[in-house]
């Protein structure tokens, strides 16, 4: 059986590593030239995506380039003093297995595991899908898979050639995220720096395998802005003017914008399609079920839903219609829980005033000074809450080739 995964950064190297040790034939498509290196941000896996990552056999791996960052120092804006924030505690309180990792870092690891059982198209896209299985790309000949899957983010193009108008069913959860690589001058060493006003948040961390830093900027908007996805001139601008006048370190950070490093800006966005599967082909991670990038616990839930495809395409014995249906029953709950955790964890993130501030703050401060066995048992009251993530339940689907 043969299958096409549009899409090679997570969701889609870990989907078609558990399809090959299902026994299917797998071919994945990339539109980048190469495994994407964009500077990208941390990303979390929390213990359903961890436990999915050791049976893959590479999380010592992901283990070795974790950015370890442990501490905090919180500037309030308006405030002069910072306050000192136990992230190793906070990590714990919400999940009782996570790590945090590089995003280009994750996917090159996850790549590496089944790139030799894979036949990669680096370079290439999907331009038709016909209901009988026929692709065309834009370079490579037309060829008929069995089954295709969109694996290519929140922008999929899989999504829109399959579900046409129905694409676009994002909803805007009110906020902006931006990532800019600069050079790490504060010397960082497991520590974040973070600035928190009204309605916006800057951060800067590192990893030890890095000679660089990462500066990611969080703010809020009633309604969208104007700019076009690949104008970074404009999304510039409109960035300088959401922290202009927050505090001169983070107008430094801003100066690198003219700078030589990689930079990412996109809205903070939750797909809704009730359904990501239509005809021979279904959808997987944020190209499904995106419930909003840098709040939603989307990497994850990603590496999640790869898994569960992969199984329960094996456990039918290739019938996609039957195991797009249990992909979804499977999948369904889940996501439906990541999108409203991810609404009310933008607000949590990006308060709006100044009592919120000064509550997440001393939220920050209260977990730091807490015994972290008390503040776990606490948070594992709560399983919709900050534990959401660990309350996700692994199947397990027993590797066997498929006919």
């Amino acid at each position: 059986m043969r299958i096409l995964v549009s899409g090679a950064s997570i969701a889609g190297p870990v989907l078609a590593y558990w399809l090959t040790r299902h026994g299917f034939d797998v071919t994945v498509v990339e539109r980048a030239p190469a495994l994407r290196k964009t500077g990208g941000h941390a990303v979390d896996l929390f213990r359903p995506a961890m436990d999915i990552t050791e049976k893959m056999g590479v999380l010592p791996r992901v283990a070795a380039v974790a950015t370890g960052t442990t501490r905090m120092t919180l500037h309030r804006e308006g405030n002069p003093r910072p306050l000192r924030v136990d992230l190793a505690k906070v990590f714990q309180a919400t999940s009782d297995r996570h790590v945090e990792v590089m995003r280009d870092d994750l996917s090159e690891i996850y790549y590496e595991a089944g790139r030799d059982d894979v036949e990669y198209l680096f370079g290439d896209s999907i331009t038709a899908i016909s209901p009988d299985g026929e692709v065309t790309f834009e370079h490579a000949p037309a060829r008929r898979f069995d089954v295709v899957v969109g694996a290519d983010g929140l922008h999929s193009n899989v999504r829109r050639l399959v579900f046409g108008e129905e694409a676009g069913l994002t909803t805007f959860i009110g906020a902006y995220l931006a990532v800019l690589s600069l050079p790490d001058t504060l010397g960082l060493d497991g520590e974040a720096v973070t600035h928190l006003g009204p309605g916006r948040t800057a951060s800067l961390y590192s990893a030890g395998h890095l000679d660089d830093a990462r500066a990611v900027f969080l703010f809020r908007r009633d309604e969208p802005l104007e700019y076009h996805h690949r104008d970074v001139s404009r999304q510039q601008q409109l960035l300088r003017a959401a922290f202009s006048g927050m505090h001169p370190q983070v107008d430094g950070w801003l100066a690198e914008l003219d700078g030589p490093g990689p930079f990412y800006f996109d809205s903070i966005t939750q797909l809704r399609l009730d359904r990501w599967s239509r005809g021979r082909v279904t959808l997987v991670g944020d190209a499904g079920y995106c419930p909003g990038p840098a709040v939603g616990g989307s990497t994850s839930l990603a590496v999640l839903g790869a898994y569960v495809l992969a199984g329960e395409l094996a456990a039918a014995n290739g019938d996609h219609e039957r195991a797009f249906a249990a992909y979804e029953r499977e999948m369904g709950e889940l996501v439906r829980r990541s999108r409203a955790f991810a609404i009310g964890a933008a607000r949590s993130l990006i308060p709006a005033s100044r009592a919120g501030v000064w509550a997440l703050a001393r939220g920050g401060q209260l977990v730091s000074a807490l015994p972290a066995g008390l503040t776990r048992a606490i948070a594992k009251l709560n399983t919709g809450g900050v534990r959401m993530h660990d309350s996700m339940q692994v199947k397990d689907y027993a590797v066997k080739a498929v006919a």
